[in-house]
């Protein structure tokens, strides 16, 4: 019997010449991610169950993102446990304030992870890094703390879904409309403990930052993993960071899925996902007049320079509606510098937006940018739940920064076609 691309993985990193759905297995990992909410609690469990030392130092990466630079005393004490322990066991990928950024952003920019890689990370959107070819999923904390010190980790092999994707994408329509469209399909558990398998013809138009972006959220599916196959577009992308090799695996022909979908990029629209469900998507036809009082452009989802570039091309030479706050977060320091260097920024403030450092933030409901009662917000990111940015009576819409920065001028939820003309 056949196997997807990530049996192939999981089977090589057990040792094993072949895995099947539902196979219970020990596998060796390339890399351990944690944050600064997650990684204090895996060095609790780490300390408690008496491990001496870690696996391998160039393999654990610890990034301060998502309450950083610190918002208060709680997160300043959790910054300060993730420095100690760095330090104590020498982690060599440690990114503080300063040299950090969005995580999931941060890695792949930096060729930390790469094809073939079996990943796991104390946050679910670790599946991000599926999109060069890689195993990467969530885990809680005390699979961390058992990674960072074995080196393993145990997993229930995964069924896998196939999205045959073809054609190219419209101009202004990107990644995000893509697996918000697939999210409003499937449903928030359409895709529950099984891996999101993208292939054809379609794959191809896909940049980098579009299979970011799609494997980030196939969590909001209930994914346990999404995964893209590894092209001339992504062998491009690690040549420009990743030191050594890497492993390309393929699916067989007779690799087994529990269900195949047919997706026709060209098809597709820009797409919003209205409160409080990432499944509850329309096109931006379907919309209806939807004022708006915020907008959020980053992210681990959408923080990247080809995201920056899509909403300064919407932003240059227009304002800020009066009513509306638009916060725009480069998702790392070479993203912020490259925004620097191709005038973005200047469009940007101009424009009337508020620019951050690079920080989770807002997206979670942490800082830089919580609601209040009644408001709405137009957000690159990746979950839309009650309460998420802030009050409970708020409401998220997530978009694309082509509809976020469109939204941002008009004040209300647009497209943007209603702002290019």
């Amino acid at each position: 019997m056949g196997m997807t691309m990530t049996q192939k993985i999981l089977a090589a990193h057990a040792g094993l010449e072949e895995v099947t759905a539902g196979q219970l297995i020990r596998a060796d990992l390339d890399m351990v991610l944690g944050n600064d909410i997650t990684t204090p609690v895996a060095i609790r469990e780490f300390e408690k169950a008496g491990f001496g030392g870690v696996f391998d130092r160039e393999k654990i990466s610890i990034v301060m993102d998502h309450f950083t630079p610190n918002k208060d005393i709680k997160s300043a004490e959790q910054c300060v446990e993730c420095r100690c322990f760095a330090k104590e066991y020498d982690i060599e990928n440690f990114f503080d304030v300063g040299r950090m950024g969005i995580e999931h952003a941060l890695l792949p920019e930096q060729g930390i992870v790469k094809a073939g890689d079996c990943i796991i990370g104390a946050d679910s959107h670790t599946c991000t890094y599926g999109a060069l070819g890689a195993f990467s999923t969530g885990v809680g904390s005390t699979d961390m703390a058992v990674g960072m010190a074995t080196g393993q980790a145990w997993f229930k092999v995964p069924e896998a879904l196939r999205f045959n994707l073809t054609g190219e994408l419209s101009e202004n329509v990107t990644g995000k409309d893509v697996i918000l469209h697939i999210i409003g399909m499937i449903g928030v558990d359409g895709a529950l403990y099984k891996s999101m398998e993208f292939a054809g013809e379609g794959v191809k138009s896909l940049s980098m930052e579009d299979r970011l972006c799609i494997s980030n959220m196939a969590i909001e599916a209930g994914g346990k993993n999404g995964i893209f196959p590894v092209d001339r577009i992504t062998e491009e992308y690690m040549k420009e960071r990743v030191e050594g090799e890497w492993k390309v695996y393929e699916a067989d022909e007779d690799a087994v899925y529990a269900a195949e979908y047919t997706i026709d990029l060209s098809e597709l629209r820009p797409t919003v996902s209205f409160p409080h469900l990432p499944e509850n998507t329309k096109t931006i036809d379907e919309v209806g007049d939807i004022p708006i009082q915020q907008v959020v452009i980053g992210s681990c989802t959408n923080g990247r320079i080809e995201d920056m570039a899509m909403a300064a091309k919407i932003l240059q030479g227009k304002k800020v509606h009066d009513d509306v706050r638009a916060i725009i977060i480069p998702a790392t320091q070479e993203v912020y510098k490259e925004c620097i260097r191709c005038g973005y920024m200047d469009i940007f403030i101009d424009a009337g937006c508020a620019v951050s450092t690079p920080t989770c933030g807002p997206c979670l409901g942490g800082h830089m940018g919580i609601l209040a009662a009644g408001e709405r917000c137009v957000a690159t990111t990746n979950r839309n739940f009650v309460g998420r940015m802030g009050h409970v009576e708020s409401e998220v819409y997530l978009a694309s920064p082509a509809v976020a920065a469109a939204s941002a001028v008009t004040g209300r939820i647009s497209g943007p076609d209603e702002v290019l003309g």
